[in-house]
């Protein structure tokens, strides 16, 4: 239905309601259908409202259901469609679009909206419609639970719902144009309320225990009953003028007319009109212009303290991202006779409601009962009533359901959650920062409420402040509160009466704080510190105990003579001995390593029976694998082991070194974990106020000293004792030195009404004179003027430059000696290439002078160039475990056995007697030469075998749908210490994908599916040809124009193709084609296309000759027979398996590019040589292999292998026999639908 039926339907359908004659509305037959019907439009309206807009702009509800509602209210179905129709049309413009509008187009049509709701709430303030509104919800609370129904529930909802839009609708202060003590539209609405009788029920909702669930809906009509009203303002209403109003506006008037006064005397100064205009020009000296020259000044004398050279200037724009954030809320003074009335309210809220309400909400929101941010109307309730009872007669019985330490710590933690969202949420931190000043008002008005405690007369009342604040005072939490917030505090989402509010409710918690620790002598609080404690990590070896293995062997005899000694000693007990720590994280298993230093460290030491003892508990302790000995060692096996472990490489935890401010502040490599130690201390109020001496607070303090003349009296005395504080009770006036607060100060003192801000301008006048002392001391404190300083600069400044240096000396770390950075240059270039040694180990050896750190090391070495960055010395895992001969034997031994498994490192795993992790097993299999890499030991797939020439569809789908998992890693401790190395590269990759491509596209051609593979190698192509044209890549979606093509990528089979060639399926709730990824290059976009039609040159290849029989090939093997290191990679799965892996009896002499003949001369001379180490072959027989090898060119072999050194080990390696780790350096290519 297009826009124009729509307005025609709806305006039929409010012609059907009903017309109004004179004064009474005469109702049309089908008047509720039509009610109905209007409901069912706005239900389905579009984003711009339109329905809403349309029903607006005929003023239906002014026009047809008001009168509707006022006069047919007996008949119940019309009054209840007509009540909802109205909680509809009058919904919040910011609950019908969401947020206020950014685009332009849909920002009128919300301000429209709005106007139309406007022009609602004035209809709306009659007391004839909130009087239908009472009598009907005055009848429906005087039924008992028992006798009111569902629909009677639902209407008492829709009532307190349409009362609550109508005063949600924000004035118009530009159209109404009042002032203050004059009725505005909200005003009337008010009185309307209390006409009416509705503020009686709604007292009535707040107190009553069997109406609570209606609490939050009643809280929320309260508090946009006063959001214009002051609290303070309203208690005083009809009291008379305070003497203390009196005074403040008589300093006010006082004010004003000092400022007239001095203007006047400004133009009796200036020369009359009919002066000439050639009064002469002057020279201002010591003022430069634009050149070397003073400045020319052409105007009269009496105009030069107007001087500035920004006259002229165009103002520079600040962007509005910018901008400072705008006032929203503003107070205003209603007429008098509403004043009285909501005061009256107030009281009579405070005295029978607030306890009961205020409870029940804060039930709803701790049972998670309430809608989103519902606690914002507890937090506006309680600042306000609690500001109200504090300024009217102060009762503390009124507000103690709020009065307690739980509500500090409700409001302190949404507090705190609100400035963090306010970092996080950036879109909605405007939102996020108006929740968060309710939340400090509250906050402000518990501390207030509390100071008020201290002076009441009733002894239980000031006990129960003190305890309070023993509470709020001990918890460390409230204490760094404030500091959070003013280093939080952000003027582009806080408005200036947040800073105001903030600097008050600071200025109260110290004074408090203060009094509360004069009166007490000690105050003890609690202290939370988190101590960082590193990560342990290993070293190859231990820094306290680098002896020269010389050493050791001298050292052997005498210990040795001890041992046997021990040995043969009866009282030998182990019972008292404990080779674990039971309180450590670290479980008792994995402790061994740690008994093993223990035994060496007491062998070097000379303890001989200490290291025999701790010896033989361990080995009752882990009786496993024998690590510490058969229980039937004998003792000379015993004295061997002892000296194995006496001269073994143990690794050993870095003790981290103590007052090493340096490394502190330097980045740390080891992983850092944060524990919360929770202690007492003995408070200092000193000690707390220096964590205000902060450039960012004083900032903050100095920005709101700005607009001196509009704060109050009592705030500029709030920023006046905070810098008080700083300056003269801390020492530090040098914090204050800065040019922006210097020309707040020249302002000040010029200003004509200066007299009226006494305090402000004596603290002033103090920190000029405490400048210009320190600048007759220290001239660049003219220069320090232009920058904000922390204490370590005020200390300089005051006591001398150097001083901190000098004073702190003996928590950094000594300063590198020239001799030392040529000593440390030296020794890093003559060890940095030697292979199998930490280079920086090696320097820490030979630096005798000044004992240093591994930080220190790298960090200097960064600093002088001779290292890029401090992750150059990462160190990598150390073989932590001893071996014996026998758990030797033993792998051996389960490894010949499990050889021929799919899962041959799984097997030994589960057998092996000595529990060790996967990576150290794999590293023992590498170094006793069982297997040559650790591909080797990757769990193997199983394949089915080969298809038929029948059944060859079937059986590739079987295979596809019957494939494993990928391999598995074998740790990821060892994933991670062979990260560089066992990553696929690219190559790899897209030549594995292509080996599955030609398969796929096999199978899926023979079902018929060969006009999608056509579309697809097409699709590529052309997306290949555009990366190349434009020289950017992007997602591209595959979007299926025929019918054929959508059903292919419905098919699993065909989606499974997709996969292998690394085109991303759509992601879950966003997308809805399958995407060829940003990632994949022009070249790689061709080589998946060309795998789609592979199909056809096999077809050629197959009717070619047979390859020349003399063609060298290695003997073929039965799969039982073949080893996993001989397997081929036919048997292989394919992510192992790579082209140029591909085994010689899969192609032909003639298909082999020279790349795969040079793979496979290789292969066959590896093969040779590991068959002549088992002497299944002579050397003759692997010569040809070699020659292979050797007949291909040195530039074939450099692109074809990672690294040339490689290939010439793998050559030496194959001559000789000796299995050599092949290791290369592999790019891993990380696909986004590796899950799937």
């Amino acid at each position: 239905m297009d826009l124009y039926m729509m307005n025609c339907e709806l305006l039929a359908t409010c012609s059907a309601l009903g017309y109004l004659e004179g004064g009474t509305y005469h109702k049309e037959p089908d008047c509720l259908e039509s009610v109905k019907d209007l409901i069912r439009y706005l239900r389905h309206e579009d984003d711009t409202r339109d329905v809403r807009q349309q029903l607006g702009a005929a003023q239906i509800l002014q026009s047809d259901l008001l009168p509707i509602l006022t006069q047919h209210r007996q008949d119940k179905p019309l009054f209840d469609a007509v009540i909802r129709l109205m909680v509809n049309l009058t919904q919040p413009a910011l609950l019908c679009f969401g947020s206020v509008p950014k685009d332009p187009s849909v920002r009128h049509h919300f301000l429209q909206v709005l106007t139309y709701l406007q022009a609602y709430k004035e209809a709306f303030a009659s007391e004839k419609a909130f009087g239908v509104l009472s009598e009907t919800l005055y009848e429906l609370l005087q039924l008992g639970w028992e006798d009111r129904q569902e629909e009677d529930n639902l209407l008492i909802e829709r009532i307190l719902l349409l009362v609550r839009n109508i005063l949600h609708v924000p004035a118009n202060p530009e159209q109404e144009k009042r002032i203050d003590d004059d009725a505005s539209v909200h005003d009337r609405l008010l009185w309307a309320i209390h006409l009416s009788g509705m503020d009686d029920l709604l007292l009535f909702l707040s107190s009553s225990s069997a109406e609570q669930q209606w609490s939050l809906h009643v809280l929320e009509i309260v508090s946009l009953m006063f959001r214009d009203q002051n609290p303070e303002q309203l208690a005083g209403v009809g009291q008379g003028r305070l003497a203390q109003e009196r005074s403040t506006d008589v300093a006010e008037l006082e004010v004003l007319r000092q400022r007239e006064m001095a203007e006047k005397r400004a133009r009796a100064l200036q020369r009359g009109n009919r002066h000439s205009r050639f009064g002469g020009s002057y020279i201002v000296q010591g003022l430069k212009s634009i050149g070397e020259r003073d400045v020319v000044f052409h105007k009269g004398l009496h105009n030069l303290q107007n001087y500035s050279s920004d006259l002229g200037k165009q103002p520079r724009r600040v962007p509005k991202r910018r901008q400072a954030a705008q006032e929203l809320s503003v107070h205003r003074r209603s007429v008098l006779n509403v004043r009285l009335f909501l005061r009256d309210f107030c009281s009579e809220f405070l005295e029978n409601c607030y306890n009961p309400l205020m409870g029940a909400v804060k039930d709803h929101l701790l049972r998670e009962r309430a809608q989103q941010h519902d606690e914002t109307y507890y937090m506006w309730a309680m600042a306000f009533f609690m500001a109200f009872n504090r300024a009217a007669a102060f009762r503390p019985s009124f507000v103690s359901e709020t009065l307690s330490v739980r509500t500090f710590h409700f409001v302190e933690q949404n507090l705190t959650n609100y400035y963090e969202m306010m970092l996080t949420d950036r879109k909605e931190a405007a939102s996020w920062a108006r929740r968060m000043h309710l939340a400090l008002k509250a906050y402000q008005e518990l501390l207030a409420t509390v100071n008020e405690m201290d002076a009441c007369p009733d002894e239980a009342v000031r006990e129960s402040s003190r305890i309070i604040k023993n509470n709020i005072f001990y918890m460390m939490e409230y204490r760094e509160l404030f500091l959070a917030l003013f280093r939080k505090f952000d003027e582009r989402y806080h408005p200036r009466s947040f800073l105001r509010d903030l600097v008050e409710t600071t200025h109260l918690f110290l004074k408090m704080l203060e009094r509360f620790c004069r009166n007490r002598g000690n105050l003890m609080v609690q202290n939370k510190r988190k101590k960082r404690k590193k990560k342990k990590k290993v070293q190859d070896q231990g820094v306290a105990f680098s002896h020269s293995p010389e050493e050791l062997e001298a050292l052997w005899p005498a210990l040795e003579e001890q041992l046997l000694q021990c040995a043969q000693d009866p009282e030998l007990s182990v019972d008292t001995i404990v080779p674990f720590d039971a309180a450590s994280e670290v479980p008792v298993e994995e402790q061994r390593v740690e008994a093993m230093v223990k035994i060496q460290d007491c062998l070097r030491t000379g303890q001989a029976p200490q290291a025999l003892a701790l010896l033989r508990s361990a080995r009752e302790v882990w009786p496993e694998g024998n690590v510490f000995g058969s229980p039937v060692i004998s003792p000379g096996e015993e004295m061997q082991l002892l000296k194995q472990i006496l001269s073994a490489p143990l690794p050993r935890q870095q003790e981290p070194v103590e007052g090493d401010a340096e490394e502190e502040e330097e980045e740390e490599e080891e992983e850092e974990l944060q524990v919360v130690q929770v202690s007492e201390k003995e408070f200092s109020f000193l000690d707390y106020l220096k964590r205000f001496a902060c450039s960012t607070i004083v900032r903050a303090y100095a920005l709101l000293l700005r607009s001196y003349r509009q704060n109050s009296a009592h705030t500029n005395h709030c920023i006046t004792k905070m810098l008080h504080r700083l300056a003269h009770d801390l020492g530090m006036e040098a914090l204050l030195f800065q040019l922006s607060l210097f020309c707040l100060f020249n302002q000040l003192l010029s200003d004509p009404a200066a007299a009226a801000y006494k305090e402000l301008v004596t603290f002033a006048k103090y920190i000029i004179g405490k400048f210009f002392a320190l600048a007759a001391v220290n001239q660049k404190a003219f220069v320090e003027l232009l920058f904000w300083k922390n204490t370590a600069v005020v200390r300089e400044m005051t006591q001398g430059y150097g001083s901190l240096d000098s004073g702190s000396s003996s928590h950094r770390a000594p300063a590198w000696s020239p001799e030392e950075e040529a000593q440390l240059q030296e020794l890093y270039l003559a060890h940095k290439d030697v292979e199998g040694q930490d280079v920086v180990e090696t320097i820490l050896a030979h630096l005798k002078v000044v004992p240093r750190t591994r930080k220190q090391v790298i960090n200097h070495l960064v600093r002088m160039g001779l290292a890029d960055s401090v992750k150059d010395f990462q160190r990598k895992g150390t073989q932590i475990v001893l071996w014996t001969e026998d758990q030797e034997l033993e792998l051996q031994r389960l490894f010949e056995e499990f050889r021929d498994s799919d899962d041959v490192l799984g097997r030994i795993m589960k057998n092996i007697t000595a529990k060790r992790s996967r990576a150290r097993v794999v590293d023992k299999l590498l170094a006793l030469g069982l297997v040559s890499e650790r591909r080797q030991l990757y769990k193997k797939r199983r394949k089915k075998p080969a298809p038929s020439c029948t059944n060859g569809a079937e059986s590739q789908k079987d295979s596809w749908q019957d494939d494993p998992e990928e391999e598995e890693h074998l740790s990821e401790g060892e994933s991670e210490d062979e990260e560089s190395e066992d990553g696929l590269s690219a190559g790899q990759v897209q030549g594995g994908s292509s080996l599955s491509a030609k398969n796929l596209g096999q199978s899926l051609r023979q079902e018929g599916l060969s006009a999608p593979l056509l579309w697809l190698q097409s699709s590529l192509i052309r997306a290949a040809n555009d990366r190349e044209e434009d020289g950017c890549s992007q997602a591209i979606p595959l979007v299926p124009l025929t019918e054929e093509n959508e059903e292919a990528m419905e098919n699993e089979q065909f989606q499974h193709l997709l996969r292998k060639l690394g085109i991303r399926p759509p992601s879950s709730g966003q997308e809805t084609f399958w995407r060829i990824p940003a990632k994949l290059s022009s070249t790689q976009l061709r080589k998946v296309a060309a795998s789609l039609s592979q199909r056809e040159n096999e077809e050629e290849r197959e009717e070619e000759p047979e390859p020349n029989p003399g063609q060298q090939r290695p003997r073929e093997q039965s799969p039982r027979e073949q080893s996993p290191r001989e397997q081929s990679p036919r048997e292989q799965s394919p992510r192992e398996q790579s082209p140029r892996e591909q085994s010689p009896r899969e192609q032909s002499p003639r298909e082999q590019s020279p790349r795969e003949q040079h793979r496979a001369g290789a292969l066959r001379a590896l093969l040779s040589a590991r068959k002549r180490k088992a002497g299944l072959v002579s050397a003759e027989e692997a010569a040809p292999g070699e020659e292979d090898w050797k007949s291909v060119p040195k530039k074939r072999q450099l692109l074809d292998s990672d690294e040339e050194d490689d290939n010439e080990g793998d050559r030496q390696a194959a001559v000789s026999g000796t299995p050599r780790i092949h290791k290369k350096k592999r790019i891993q290519i990380e696909d986004d639908d590796e899950d799937d």
